[in-house]
């Protein structure tokens, strides 16, 4: 595992290390259903998807949680869509990013800060990777634009009641890899020539908060994700992490064959046959 500034400067080599807990019970892994939307079948799977999660678990007078991603817009667009021609009544937005925000605002979805938003009622996002076993997920892989912020986008997701991500088939796996971003205080780098670099690299990501963000590279498939959240958790000076673990979670799946929902805690689906 290898820990870098998102940047180009060379990465440097992190001193966490992660073993497996093999004796560890694992949850039951999570039922699954397939799902149609016979009225959208011209539309993209994405689309799709997206107006599912809208359709099926938004109800009036709900305060949502507005996720951020490809996915997160085209969900967002369609509740704009809803809220205008009535079929949806008072619904306040709670963004996880400026740019979920601004969609929301040209889609005239009335908004509440998260700082001072008391209890959200349900929220959605996409995310980067999710764990089949689990449903944990991995946010914050996209480069970080106009002051979006994990801190802001874990905190919408931790406070709703239930959280349903959007994602490609891809993203849905067993063995993941790959990086894990980390946001820790203020990074000093000392090179053996030269000056010191208070900032981190020639491109560092720091957040609005001022807040470096670290890619901790994983070049092996990840044993257990709630695992290396929890060490994370215990390293000083780390202030978040990209790894989301909440409890009841929904995953709505594109593939080439449609959408399929998977939910952590599903016994029975009226309308739809289990896979």
């Amino acid at each position: 595992m290898v820990a870098s500034t998102a940047s180009l400067a060379p990465p440097c080599r992190s001193s966490l290390s992660f073993t497996s807990s093999s004796g560890r019970a694992r949850a039951p892994p999570p039922r699954a259903v397939r799902c149609s939307a016979p009225s959208d079948i011209d539309a993209p799977p994405l689309l799709r998807a997206a107006k599912y999660t809208v359709d099926r678990y938004i109800k009036s007078g709900m305060v949502v949680g507005l996720g951020s991603g490809n996915a997160s817009c085209m969900a967002i667009k369609y509740l704009g869509q809803q809220l205008r021609a009535g079929t949806l009544e008072d619904i306040v937005g709670v963004p996880t990013s400026v740019t979920s925000a601004s969609e929301a605002a040209k889609s005239g979805i009335p908004l509440d800060d998260y700082q001072g938003c008391s209890q959200i009622d349900f929220a959605f996002d996409d995310a980067d990777i999710i764990e089949e076993d689990t449903l944990i997920a991995v946010i914050g892989r996209r480069k970080l634009e106009g002051g979006e912020s994990i801190i802001q986008e874990k905190f919408v997701l931790n406070a709703a009641k239930r959280i349903v991500f959007i994602i490609t088939e891809n993203k849905y796996k067993g063995a993941l890899d790959g990086s894990v971003p980390v946001l820790v205080q203020s990074v000093w780098r000392r090179p053996s020539i030269g000056h010191a670099d208070p900032f981190g690299g020639d491109f560092p990501v720091v957040t609005k908060d001022g807040h470096n963000v670290l890619d901790v590279i994983f070049t092996s498939p990840i044993a257990n994700l709630a695992q290396v959240a929890e060490s994370l958790d215990r390293v000083d000076r780390v202030v978040d992490h990209g790894i989301v673990s909440k409890f009841p979670c929904t995953a709505v799946v594109v593939s080439e064959s449609g959408v399929s929902v998977i939910d952590s805690a599903l016994t029975k689906v009226a309308g739809y046959p289990a896979l």
